[in-house]
Formats: structure tokens, C-alpha cells, sequence
């Protein structure tokens, strides 16, 4: 069995600290087994022994992970193909072969092997993309896991302060300031604030860029403020956990501001750059996140649908006799799905016809959600053309194709705004 010059089949069950590989040698039944440490030392023993015992030959490599540590340490070795398996297929996969439910790292590691011999069809070869796409495509994932980050720690900090200092929270709208964290580390109870001398806190505030009305104010509401509690143990410990969440949330502004230099970089010179600035909705935190979602890669999505579908975007749709059930998709990239759906409500504020879809989404009893993935569906069709042709979307040239495409014969349509909405209303000819 061979598929692009490939004479080798390697199947392996990754784990942390040692993974389980098996292979098989093209025209031979046999299978040999073994075990693989995670250490770079090691799997650059094995692979440069299966280059010296199969010189000049290319092997193919079927392993449970789309993304981690030994994908990233195999790919670094030209003669190797990797196949990158989701694990619901591994997992649907072995229940065919044992109904009863056994599993063990050697079986699945030739379950996988089994699995990449007899439908290589239904696999996908790991096919990275450029250097500059995929750094943009990390630090991306990276600054939307700090802004969680930073927004977990701000609950925390907000929960914190409504034990003992609750007045911060009425003072300053929101917890997420620098002057807010620099008050509560010089003066982290209300008790400490009270008794700092009324020239120090204007002083501070003014640092701050606070407007004199606003310190004058806020030095009233200070002395008039009570204790919320007088709990030593309490307040102490309050303290100490205020001062970690302020300096952690610190680092990760500062950290997010670095993510958000770079990203600009990268996205900015971009060869797709043109096109995905030109969409609606789109600003400086959206357009790289869609530069990372589609990629430069045009051959990866054969049809718009292709990409709806991998997205999680387009339902999934089950029948079975007279019975058919309409859901959407539960195995699909979360991170990918979320920027399509983020940018197509964003796009609601700048684009009159999505707009109006929208409104009429929801106007059929569609949810909020239900509505903006419908949007976002139809967004998509529209992108992938854009990004196909390496063309910019232009709103005025895609209104008059749809006032052409929807307008029954003899009639013209066009958008009207009333009350706030935009609809697309027909007139006779």
C-alpha cells in the first residue's frame, strides 16, 4: 500500500511522559510496537533510526492531536506526514472495533495505525501555514486567554471588595483602571483611606488625570463613607488578596498591550490585510482574529460551506425515518466559531444590510444567538469570495447585487430606514 511515496505507516497513542507507537511496513502483515519517551533526545533517537533503517523513504504518521507538544516536535522532520486525527474519530472509530468498550494504549495505538492504512481517504495530511500567519494565529488564541484571564481575576477583585471595602465599587465605575489598583495597594481599606490626609488623596487622584470637580467630590463621599466591617481576620487576609489580584491583573494589561503591538505587526502586514479591513464591524482586535481564521492557504476550503461546516457555523442536520432534528455543531473549533460569531453582531452597527437580516431574524422569533449565527452563516459566503479572489468586500457593490438577485421581475428594491430600522422594501418599475 502506498500514497505519495509514503512505504511506512506509524500509528501513535500520545500521552504526557510516554506515548505508544505502531507501525507497519508496506507489504508486510506484521506490526511492530513500541514505546516512545516524550523527550526531544528521544524522538530525535527514533526518527532519525527509522531514516537510517528506510533511507530515502517518507512515513506517514497518524496521532491523536491537531495541536500540542509532539505534533510541533514531529514536524520538524521533513520525511514524516503527519495525520492529525480528531479524537471523535478515534473514538467512534474504536467503538466499531470493540463494542465492548476494552481499550488499552497498545491497541489504540494500532487502532490508529489500523485506522490511517484502510481510509487514508478520510484523512487530511498536517499542512502548516506560513511562519507569519500561524505566529499571528497563536498570539491571537494567547490575547483572548488573557483577556479571561484578566476578567476572571477582576471578578475576583470585585467579589473581594464587596466583603470589606464596597465603596471602591460605586466610586469608580469600573475595577478595571490603573488609578483604582494604585489606590487600593496605598490605601487597601477604607479605614487607611480615611486617615490619609485629604492633600495626599487629591494629590494621587490628580496623578491620575482625575478632574478637580471629580476629587472634590470623591474626598466627600470618603469621609462620609462607614466601615463595612471591622473583622481582623477578615480584613487581613482581604488585604493580602486584594494586593495579589491588583498586581496579577497588572501584568496581564501589560501583557495584553504587548500581545496587541505585536498582533498589529504582523496583521498589518499581512497580504490578506486589505480584505478583511475592508469589512464591516471589523477593528483592530477583530481583523487579525479573521486573518488567523481563514488563513492564506486558498486550497484548505474547497467551497464556502467547507468553512461554514468546520466553523460550527452551519447546523448539523440528523434524520433518521420520519424524524429529523436540526442542531448546531458541537465538534468544531470554539475560538474559530466565536470570531465569526463576534464579528457579525459587530457588523450589525456598520452594514445596513446586515442589519436588516438581523431584524429580520429576529422578527421570525430567532433568539439573539440563533439570529447572529444565521448572520454569520451568510457573512461567510460572502468573506470566502472576497478572500478567494483576494478582493475587498465593497457594502455599495454587494447591496446593489442583492437588490438585483431578491427583487421580483418588474420590480426594484431598495433599503429604507424607519424608526430606526433599515429593511429592504420593493418598489414597482
Amino acid at each position: 500500500m502506498t500514497q505519495d511515496g509514503v512505504t511506512l505507516w506509524l500509528g501513535i497513542d500520545w500521552a504526557d511522559q510516554k506515548h505508544r507507537w505502531a507501525l507497519r511496513i508496506d507489504g508486510e502483515a506484521r506490526i511492530q510496537q513500541g514505546e516512545l519517551e516524550h523527550t526531544p533526545e528521544a524522538v530525535e533517537q527514533f526518527v532519525s533510526g527509522l531514516a537510517l533503517r528506510f533511507p530515502g523513504q517518507r512515513v506517514a504518521v497518524a496521532l491523536e492531536q491537531s495541536r500540542g507538544a509532539l505534533l510541533f516536535l514531529l514536524s520538524k522532520y521533513a520525511h514524516l506526514v503527519l495525520y492529525p486525527l480528531h479524537p471523535n474519530m478515534v473514538n467512534h472509530y474504536r467503538k466499531s472495533v470493540y463494542p465492548s468498550g476494552a481499550k488499552s494504549d497498545p491497541s489504540d495505538a494500532a487502532l490508529i495505525l489500523d485506522l490511517l492504512c484502510k481510509h487514508p481517504e478520510r484523512l487530511r495530511p498536517f499542512q502548516p501555514d506560513t511562519v507569519e500567519t500561524r505566529t499571528l494565529q497563536l498570539l491571537v488564541e494567547a490575547r483572548r486567554e488573557a483577556v479571561d484571564d484578566k476578567t476572571r481575576y477582576l471578578n475576583r477583585l470585585t467579589a473581594q471588595l464587596k466583603m470589606f471595602f464596597p465603596q471602591v465599587l460605586d466610586w469608580f465605575s469600573t475595577v478595571d483602571t490603573v488609578v483604582v489598583g494604585q489606590l487600593l495597594l496605598k490605601w487597601p481599606t477604607l479605614d487607611k483611606l480615611q486617615r490619609a490626609s485629604a492633600t495626599k488623596v487629591a494629590a494621587f487622584l490628580r496623578e491620575h488625570r482625575i478632574p478637580e470637580s471629580r476629587i472634590t467630590a470623591l474626598q466627600q463621599l470618603i469621609q462620609q463613607s462607614v466601615v463595612a466591617i471591622r473583622d481582623t481576620a477578615v480584613l487581613e487576609s482581604s488585604v493580602f488578596i486584594v494586593r495579589r489580584l491588583v498586581r496579577q491583573i497588572e501584568v496581564l494589561r501589560a501583557s495584553i498591550v504587548e500581545h496587541d503591538e505585536r498582533i498589529a505587526e504582523l496583521a498589518e502586514a499581512h497580504p490578506d490585510y486589505g480584505i478583511f479591513s475592508s469589512l464591516p464591524g471589523a477593528g483592530p482586535a477583530m481583523i487579525p482574529r479573521l486573518i488567523a481564521a481563514f488563513g492564506t492557504q486558498r486550497e484548505r476550503y474547497a467551497t464556502a460551506s467547507a468553512i461554514q461546516c468546520y466553523a460550527g457555523i452551519a447546523p448539523v442536520t440528523e434524520t433518521s425515518g420520519k424524524q429529523k432534528w436540526v442542531h448546531w455543531r458541537w465538534a468544531c473549533p470554539k475560538f474559530l466559531r466565536q470570531t465569526f460569531h463576534e464579528w457579525a453582531w459587530l457588523s450589525t452597527r456598520k452594514s445596513a444590510w446586515a442589519k436588516s437580516f438581523y431584524h429580520q431574524q429576529r422578527e421570525r422569533n430567532k433568539s439573539h444567538h440563533a439570529a447572529v449565527r444565521a448572520l454569520s452563516f451568510k457573512w461567510l459566503r460572502i468573506v470566502f469570495r472576497c478572500w478567494k479572489d483576494h478582493v475587498p468586500y465593497e457594502e455599495a457593490r454587494y447591496i446593489l447585487a442583492l437588490q438585483k438577485r431578491t427583487a421580483p421581475k418588474g420590480v426594484e428594491r431598495r433599503l429604507k430606514t424607519s424608526a430606526g430600522f433599515t429593511k429592504l422594501e420593493g418598489i414597482s418599475c
